[in-house]
C-alpha cells in the first residue's frame, strides 16, 4: 500500500522524492502515460527492477480460454486480454562498464515529476557506481495527444567527478517475461510469449519489429529512431534479433558535457492491414515526428492540455490534497480517452492489465458524463465504437432469447469475456447505461448528426431488449426479473430498482428520438405501435417500495433480507467477496456499491427529497464500499441530502483512491471510474449540478473545510464557470458573444447567463437535516473535517 502522503502535496505535479521499491508497481500505475491509442506504464528507464512492465495498444488483444466447472447454454467461450506489446521504454546506462541500477551503487537522489499541465513524466537521479564514478541522468518522457501514433524520450547524461564512458542501449523489446496473470495454467500458456515475430529491420539510428498475436490474428508493428547529441566523439550501431532491437550509442565525455539522446518511437496496429502497410504507417508516424522535433513534441502537448484545463480546469480552495488528486484524476481520464477514437476506455485505461483490459459499465457512467463536459469528442468516439459492436450485441441478444442488442458486461472487442453469468450476463443495466450515455452527449453537444448516425440507432436496439426482457403483470405493472444491479453482491433478483429507472430512461429517449427521426426510424423498422408499447412500458414501470420503513427497496424484497452481522465482521475480511460465500451475500442486506443510492443520482427526478434522505441514511448503513464505484456517487447524494461533512469524506475516499492506494490494487493500474469520481463528486456533489430532461441545475453547498470550488464544463459549445463560495455563486459564460445566453436553474429559480454579464446569487440556508447517516462498523470513510 502506498503510504499518504508519499506523492508531496502540489496542484499540478505528482512528485516522487524517493524510490521505494516495496511500492514500485503501485508507482507505475500512478505515473502512467497514455493518448488513448498508446499506455506506457511508469516503468524505469532502465527496465529494472520493476513491478509490472507494461506497454499497452488500445483493444490489442489476445484471445483466451474462459474456465468453467460446469459449462451451460449461453456461456461465452473465450476471453480477451490485453497484450503487453513491444516495449520502447528501455534505455539502459553503462558508466565505464558498469550498468546504471538503483540496486547498487549509491543512489545520492531520485525523483520522478508527472506534469499534469506539460503532459510528461521526468525523472531525475544522481548516482555513484560501485566503481566510484558519479552521473546525472535526467530523461523526459512524453505520449504524443497531437500525433496519436507517436512515443518520445529525452534521455541526458552528464558526468559529475570526472571523466567517464558512458554506453547508452536504447531497446525495442518483445515477449518481455512477466509475473503470472492467472493460475489457470491455459490461459498462461496463452499469455507467455504472445507475439510471434513476422518482420525485423534494424538501421544505423533504429529499426522496426512486426509481430502477430497467435490466436486474435492481430498485427502490430513498432519503430525507433534516435536523434544524438554530444560535444564529443561517439558512435551509433544498432543491431537486432526478431523480438528485439538494440541501438547503443558509445560516447567519452568530460564532466559538465552531456550525451542527449532523443528516442522517438512510433506504434500501429491492425485485425486487418497488411504488413507493409503497417510498416510504413509507423515509418511515416516517424517521419512526422522527426520533423517537429523534441522541442515542437514537447510544445504541442502543452498547447494541447493548455486548452483541455482552460475549460475543464477544477479548483478547490481548503483540501490542497483533493485539489491535486482531482486534477490527477481529470489528467488520467483525458489521457484514457483524448484519441482512442473509435475505441474503448477499459477500467484500467491504459495504466495496468487489470480487469484483464476490459470495458465495463463504469465507462459509460462515470468517465463519459466527465469526458462529455470536458472533452465531447472523446465521449463521442467511445459510443461510436459502441455503435460499431451492435451486430455482436444483437447476436448476443438472439442467443439469450431476446430482442435487440445485448450488451457485454466485460469485453475489450464487443464478445462478452464474463465466465460469471449473475454478474456478467444478468446485469442487463450496460444497455441502459449506454443508452443514457447517449442522451446525455446529444443534449449536452446538440449534436443532432451523432443522433441520426450513432444515436437513433444505439436506443432502439436497447428500447428493444427492456421490451422483451420485461413483462407486464395482471394489473399491468411491468416488471424487469432476474437481473442484476450495480451492487454485485445482491445478484439474479427482480425489479432492481437502479436497473427499472434506467430503462425506463432508455424507453422514453427512444420512443423521443424514433418521433425526432421518423424517416430513419423507418429504416430502422420502428413503427407508432413499437415506440407507443415502449411509452406504455416506460410508465408502467415498477418501482419496489416498502411502506412499513418507509424506504425503496433495493430490489424486490430487498429489506426483509437477513441482516449482514457487521459487528462480528473483522476489518480483515473484507473485501466480503474473497472471505465469504456468494450465497451468503446475496441472501442478506449487504451491499457492495452504490446501487439505490445511484439510481437517486442520475435519476432523481424520480424521488422526493424526503425520500431520499430517508432512502441514503438506510443504505448508506449497509453500504461496505468493496468496490471503487462507490464512494464517489454516495458523496453526490451525502451533499444533496444535507450532509456536507460526510460528504467531503466520500470525497477524499473517491479522489485519493489511487494516490493512497486505498484498495491496496493500484498496482494493477488505476481506477478510472473513481478517478472520474472525484470530479462527479465535486461537481454534482458540491457543486449540486443536474442535467435531467436537458436543462442545467445546480444547488451548490460547501462543507465546512472547503472555502470555494471552481469549476469548468462545456454546454452547447458554450464555456460554463461555476464559482461557488461558502454564501454565493457566481455563473459566468466564457464565450459566445453577446448574444450568447444560458437558461439554468439555481437552487430552483430560473436564471440566465450571459456573457456580457456573470451572475452572481446567494446561496440559500441549508434546510434542516436528520442525524447523520450511520455506516457499517469498520467502513465510515477517513473524516476530512478534522
Amino acid at each position: 500500500m502506498i503510504r499518504e502522503r508519499a506523492y508531496p502535496v502540489d496542484p499540478w505535479h505528482i512528485r516522487e522524492t524517493r524510490l521505494d521499491l516495496d511500492v514500485l508497481a503501485q508507482s507505475e500505475s500512478v505515473f502512467a502515460l497514455s493518448n488513448g491509442h498508446i499506455g506506457l506504464r511508469g516503468n524505469l528507464d532502465e527496465g529494472e527492477p520493476h513491478g509490472l512492465p507494461g506497454t499497452y495498444l488500445n483493444s490489442f488483444y489476445e484471445l483466451r480460454p474462459l474456465p468453467y466447472a460446469e459449462a451451460g447454454y449461453g456461456f461465452p467461450e473465450s476471453g480477451q486480454t490485453v497484450v503487453n506489446v513491444t516495449n520502447a521504454k528501455p534505455i539502459r546506462l553503462l558508466v565505464d562498464d558498469e550498468p546504471f541500477d538503483v540496486r547498487y551503487g549509491d543512489l545520492r537522489s531520485h525523483e520522478r515529476v508527472l506534469d499534469l499541465r506539460a503532459g510528461t513524466l521526468e525523472r531525475t537521479v544522481e548516482w555513484v557506481s560501485p566503481a566510484g564514478q558519479a552521473v546525472r541522468v535526467k530523461s523526459t518522457r512524453l505520449v504524443s495527444f497531437t500525433q496519436r501514433a507517436v512515443v518520445a524520450i529525452c534521455y541526458e547524461v552528464e558526468p559529475l567527478e570526472g571523466p567517464a564512458r558512458l554506453i547508452v542501449q536504447s531497446e525495442l523489446v518483445a515477449n518481455e517475461s512477466l509475473p503470472p496473470t492467472s493460475k489457470d495454467p491455459r490461459v498462461a500458456a496463452v499469455l507467455d510469449h504472445p507475439l510471434q515475430a513476422e518482420e525485423l529491420l534494424d538501421q544505423a539510428a533504429g529499426g522496426l519489429l512486426v509481430h502477430r498475436t497467435k490466436a486474435s490474428n492481430l498485427r502490430m508493428a513498432a519503430a525507433m529512431e534516435h536523434l544524438v547529441e554530444t560535444p564529443g566523439k561517439h558512435a551509433v550501431t544498432t543491431e537486432g534479433h526478431p523480438d528485439w532491437l538494440r541501438t547503443t550509442v558509445a560516447a567519452q565525455l568530460q564532466p559538465g558535457q552531456k550525451l542527449r539522446v532523443i528516442k522517438l518511437a512510433a506504434y500501429g496496429w491492425s485485425s486487418k492491414r497488411s504488413l507493409p502497410a503497417l510498416r510504413d504507417q509507423v515509418g511515416a508516424a516517424l517521419a512526422s515526428a522527426r520533423l517537429t522535433g523534441w522541442d515542437g513534441l514537447v510544445d504541442a502537448q502543452r498547447e494541447f492540455l493548455d486548452a483541455f484545463w482552460d475549460h475543464s480546469d477544477v479548483r478547490v480552495e481548503g483540501d490542497p490534497e483533493v485539489q491535486q488528486a482531482v486534477r490527477f484524476g481529470l489528467f488520467h481520464v483525458l489521457q484514457a480517452g483524448a484519441r482512442a477514437e473509435k475505441r474503448p476506455i477499459g477500467s484500467k485505461g491504459l495504466t495496468g492489465p487489470g480487469y484483464d483490459g476490459h470495458t465495463f459499465w463504469d465507462a459509460e457512467t462515470f468517465v463519459l458524463p466527465v469526458l462529455t463536459y470536458t472533452q465531447p469528442s472523446a465521449a463521442a468516439d467511445v459510443l461510436r465504437w459502441r455503435h460499431a459492436t451492435l451486430p455482436l450485441a444483437r447476436e448476443r441478444a438472439q442467443t439469450l432469447g431476446l430482442k435487440g442488442a445485448a450488451f457485454p458486461w466485460r469485453t475489450i472487442r464487443g464478445h462478452e469475456c464474463s465466465a460469471y453469468w449473475p454478474a456478467g450476463t444478468a446485469g442487463f443495466h450496460i444497455g441502459a447505461d449506454i443508452a443514457d450515455a447517449v442522451r446525455r452527449y446529444v443534449k449536452v453537444t446538440g449534436d443532432v448528426q451523432f443522433e441520426r448516425e450513432v444515436g437513433l440507432e444505439l436506443l432502439v436496439e436497447t428500447a428493444r431488449l427492456w421490451r422483451s426482457l420485461g413483462h407486464h403483470d395482471r394489473h399491468g405493472r411491468f416488471h424487469i426479473d432476474g437481473v442484476t444491479g450495480p451492487d454485485e453482491y445482491t445478484a439474479v433478483v427482480d425489479d432492481n430498482i437502479y436497473t427499472n429507472l434506467m430503462a425506463q430512461t432508455n424507453l422514453y429517449a427512444a420512443a423521443d428520438a424514433a418521433q425526432r427521426h421518423p424517416d430513419l426510424a423507418r429504416k430502422l423498422g420502428v413503427d407508432e405501435e413499437e415506440t407507443a408499447s415502449w411509452r406504455d412500458a416506460a410508465a408502467a414501470v415498477h418501482i419496489p417500495y416498502d411502506r412499513e420503513l418507509q424506504v425503496h427497496q433495493q430490489s424486490e424484497g430487498f429489506t426483509r433480507l437477513q441482516e449482514w452481522d457487521f459487528e462480528n465482521t473483522p476489518p480483515e475480511a473484507y473485501p466480503l467477496l474473497l472471505n465469504y460465500p456468494y450465497f451468503d451475500l446475496y441472501r442478506k442486506q449487504v451491499v457492495k456499491q452504490a446501487d439505490l443510492v445511484m439510481a437517486m443520482y442520475v435519476r432523481g427526478d424520480a424521488f422526493t427529497p424526503e425520500e431520499k434522505a430517508r432512502n441514503f441514511a438506510y443504505y448508506d448503513a449497509r453500504t461496505v464500499r468493496d468496490s471503487s464505484l462507490s464512494a464517489c456517487i454516495q458523496a453526490v447524494m451525502a451533499a444533496e441530502v444535507g450532509h456536507l461533512e460526510l460528504a467531503h469524506d466520500y470525497l477524499g475516499e473517491a479522489a485519493l483512491m489511487d494516490l493512497h492506494d486505498l484498495h491496496r490494487n493500484a498496482r494493477d493500474g488505476v481506477h478510472m471510474a473513481s478517478l472520474a469520481g472525484s470530479w462527479i463528486a465535486l461537481v454534482a456533489g458540491l457543486g449540486g449540478m443536474r442535467d435531467f430532461d436537458g436543462v442545467l441545475t445546480f444547488a451548490p453547498r460547501l462543507p465546512s473545510k472547503i472555502n470555494r470550488l471552481d469549476f469548468a464544463l462545456l454546454w452547447r459549445g458554450l464555456r460554463v464557470r461555476v464559482d461557488v463560495s461558502a454564501e454565493e455563486v457566481t455563473y459566468t459564460l466564457r464565450n459566445g458573444g453577446g448574444s450568447a445566453r444560458l437558461d439554468i436553474i439555481h437552487h430552483g429559480e430560473p436564471v440566465t447567463i450571459t456573457q456580457v454579464k456573470p451572475v452572481t446569487l446567494k446561496i440559500p440556508p441549508a434546510p434542516p437535516k436528520g442525524p447523520a447517516p450511520q455506516q457499517p462498523d469498520g467502513r465510515a470513510p477517513v473524516r476530512r473535517a478534522v
